[in-house]
C-alpha cells in the first residue's frame, strides 16, 4: 500500500466516532427535592390526574378562552421562533463534520493593446474544492451537543410559555366572574339601601326621624354606588387583559362571557397525592435550567478541542480552456492546523467556559429550590383557602339573618339606622368575603398546576417551519 493511501486509511479511521473525548460524559444532575411534600396535598388520586386537567372546570368558556390564546398569542410564536433556530444550528454544527464542496467557473475575454497586435481570447475555467475535518478530539461533536441541549431549552420555554399563558387566562376568567358576583351583591344591596333612603325620607318627613337619619341613609347608599361603580371598572379591566391574551375582539368577547356559565369555575379536583417530590423536574423552567446546563458543559468541551491541532482533508480539480489549449490540474492531501503560541488565549477560554458552567448549575440548583418554594406554598395557600371558606360561609349566612332580624327591628323602631348599616356593611362584607375566597381557592389550584408544570411533556413542541401551527392545534392541558 503507497504511503498515500495508508495516509487516507488513517485519516478516515479518525473521521470515525471513536474521537478521543476531551471531557467526562455529561451527567445530568439530580434535583435537590425533599422526599415528600411537607404541606398537605388535597383530595387523593393520582398523577393522571394532571392529564387534561382543564377539562375538569367543565366550562366552555374558558375552554374556548384557553384555544383562542394558544392559537394566536405572540408569547407563543415568539417561542415557536427560536426553537427554529435553535434547530438550525444544530444542522449548522453537524454540517461542519461532514465533507463540503465548492464549485466555480469563469469565462473570460481578454486582450493585449501592445505593438504587436494580439488577438482576443476566451479562458474557460472550472473548479471543485473540497475540504473534510476530521473531527479527532471531538469538537464538531461537543458543538453538536451543545446546539442540541439549546434547542431542547426552546422547546421548554415553548412549553413554560402555554402552561403560563393558559394559568393567566384561567385566573383572569375565574377573577371577571368573581368580579361579576361582586358586583351582582353590590347592586342587590343598592337595591335595599333604596328602599331604606325612601322609608327613611318618609319618617323624616312626617317628623317620626330625625333628619339626620335621612342625611345617613342618603351618604351610605352613595358610597355603596361608588363602590359598584368602582367594582364594575375592575371587571371591565379584567375583560380588557382577557382580549389581549385571547386576541378576541372585545365585542366577541363580551358577547362569549354573557352566554357562559356566571358561577366561577371550579376544577372537580386535582388529584395529587401520589405524586413524587421528584416530579417537580416536569415543569418546564427547570427542564430548561438542565438543558442550558448541558449546553454549558458541552461547551467546555468545544474550548477545550479548540487547543489541540485540528486536522482536514482538502482536494482541489481545475479544468481551465484558452483558445484551443486545455489543461486539468489536481490536488489532494491532508492539512495541519496546530495552535502554537496565542498567549494564553485559548486556555482561559477554557477556564470561561467552566466558569458559565459552574454559573449554569448554579442556576439550576435556585431553580429547583424555587420550584420546590413555589409548589409548598400553593399547597398552603390551597389548603388554608379551603378551611377559611367553610368558616367564611357560615358567617356570612348568620350576618345576613342578623341583617334580615334588624331590618324588621329597625322598621318597628327598636333598632337606629345606625346600627341598621352597621349591620348591613357587616353582612356584605361577609358576603364578599365568602365570593373572595372561592376566587382565590380556584386561583390556588391554578397556581398548583402552574407549580406542577402542568402536563406540558404530553404536547410535541411545533415542528412547522411556518408560525406556530403546531400550537394552534394543539389541545390545552
Amino acid at each position: 500500500m503507497s504511503l498515500r493511501l495508508r495516509m487516507i486509511s488513517l485519516l478516515t479511521m479518525a473521521a470515525l466516532p471513536t474521537a478521543c473525548s476531551l471531557v467526562p460524559a455529561y451527567q445530568a444532575p439530580t434535583p435537590a427535592t425533599p422526599q415528600h411534600w411537607q404541606a398537605a396535598l388535597p383530595h387523593a388520586g393520582n398523577t393522571a390526574d394532571l392529564v387534561h386537567w382543564w377539562s375538569q372546570f367543565d366550562d366552555a368558556t374558558l375552554t374556548d378562552l384557553l384555544q383562542a390564546a394558544e392559537h394566536d398569542h405572540p408569547s407563543l410564536e415568539k417561542a415557536a421562533a427560536a426553537i427554529r433556530e435553535a434547530r438550525a444550528a444544530i444542522t449548522s454544527s453537524k454540517a461542519a463534520g461532514l465533507p463540503a464542496l465548492t464549485g466555480n467557473a469563469s469565462d473570460i475575454r481578454n486582450s493585449s493593446n501592445s505593438l504587436q497586435h494580439t488577438p482576443a481570447a476566451t479562458t474557460r475555467s472550472a473548479a471543485l474544492d473540497a475540504s473534510w475535518e476530521i473531527d479527532i478530539f471531538g469538537a464538531v461533536r461537543y458543538a453538536t451537543e451543545s446546539a442540541q441541549a439549546k434547542a431542547e431549552a426552546r422547546e421548554g420555554d415553548w412549553h413554560n410559555a402555554r402552561v403560563s399563558l393558559a394559568a393567566e387566562v384561567a385566573t383572569d376568567y375565574v377573577s371577571y366572574r368573581a368580579c361579576q358576583q361582586q358586583v351582582a351583591a353590590y347592586q342587590a344591596e343598592l337595591v335595599s339601601q333604596q328602599a331604606t333612603v325612601r322609608l327613611t325620607e318618609t319618617l323624616t318627613n312626617a317628623g317620626f326621624n330625625a333628619p339626620a337619619d335621612a342625611n345617613l341613609a342618603r351618604a351610605t347608599l352613595a358610597s355603596t354606588s361608588a363602590t359598584l361603580t368602582a367594582q364594575q371598572e375592575s371587571c371591565d379591566l379584567t375583560v380588557k387583559s382577557l382580549v389581549a391574551l385571547t386576541g378576541l375582539d372585545e365585542t366577541a368577547l363580551r358577547a362569549k362571557l354573557n352566554s357562559g356559565k356566571a358561577d366561577i369555575p371550579a376544577p372537580a379536583g386535582f388529584a395529587v397525592t401520589d405524586l413524587p417530590a421528584a416530579q417537580i423536574s416536569q415543569r418546564p423552567d427547570v427542564s430548561i435550567a438542565e438543558r442550558t446546563l448541558a449546553a454549558a458543559y458541552a461547551d467546555i468541551g468545544s474550548a477545550e478541542a479548540d487547543r489541540y491541532p485540528r486536522l482536514s482533508l482538502l482536494g482541489t480539480i481545475t479544468a481551465t480552456a484558452t483558445g484551443g489549449a486545455s489543461a486539468t490540474t489536481w490536488s489532494f492531501g491532508p492539512s495541519l492546523t496546530a495552535p502554537l503560541f496565542d498567549a494564553g488565549k485559548r486556555r482561559a477560554n477554557a477556564e470561561a467556559a467552566r466558569a458559565r458552567y459552574d454559573q449554569a448549575l448554579a442556576t439550576y440548583k435556585q431553580t429547583v429550590r424555587s420550584a420546590v418554594e413555589e409548589t409548598e406554598q400553593a399547597l398552603v395557600r390551597l389548603e388554608s383557602a379551603s378551611q377559611r371558606e367553610q368558616d367564611a360561609r357560615t358567617a356570612a349566612a348568620n350576618y345576613r339573618a342578623y341583617l334580615t332580624a334588624s331590618e324588621q327591628l329597625w322598621k318597628s323602631g327598636g333598632m337606629n339606622l345606625l346600627d341598621l348599616e352597621t349591620a348591613r356593611r357587616s353582612a356584605i362584607s361577609a358576603d364578599l368575603n365568602v365570593i373572595t375566597l372561592k376566587r382565590d381557592q380556584v386561583n390556588d389550584w391554578i397556581a398548583l398546576y402552574k407549580a406542577f408544570g402542568g402536563d406540558w411533556q404530553a404536547v410535541p413542541a411545533p415542528t412547522t417551519t411556518g408560525t406556530t401551527s403546531s400550537s394552534k392545534e394543539a389541545k390545552q392541558q
